[in-house]
């Protein structure tokens, strides 16, 4: 019984990181996140740290670079992919993005389509040996 309440906060929070996984590209802040959880902002930034190792905002960051990162895998160009996952500026999307992975997201579509190349003329290279020896692709 003494649980209930930290797990009717886990759930709220739960719920409001729900909420920046379905509407990441949308204007969303602090205080729309927050008023999903029904939490005042410190408590929820708070609670929400403790639970997933980064503050709300972090994980936004982290949500749409991971989902620009998806989109530039796929051949989309930079500004395309920088404006489809909620990001207002090019400047600050290609700091963000570069400070995440360790490069620019120009540098990181460029391998991107490298890779893909290589895959399209030699798509065993890119299959685990164990697998492609278990086949009896090897």
């Amino acid at each position: 019984m003494s649980n209930q309440p930290h797990i009717y906060h886990y759930r709220r929070v739960v719920r409001a990181k729900m909420f920046i996984d379905s509407n990441f590209p949308e204007k969303i802040n602090l205080d729309n996140i927050a008023d999903e959880a029904s939490f005042s902002k410190f408590h929820f930034i708070r609670l929400f740290r403790s639970i997933y190792g980064k503050t709300p905002h972090q994980y936004l960051i982290f949500v749409r670079i991971e989902k620009a990162k998806e989109l530039l895998h796929r051949g989309e160009p930079v500004a395309d992919s920088c404006f489809a996952v909620g990001f207002e500026s090019l400047t600050s999307f290609s700091a963000l993005f570069r400070k995440v992975t360790g490069i620019s997201p120009s540098a990181y579509l460029k391998e991107q389509i490298k890779r893909n190349i290589a895959i399209a003329k030699v798509p065993l290279r890119f299959i685990p040996g164990c697998f492609a020896e278990a086949k009896s692709w090897k």
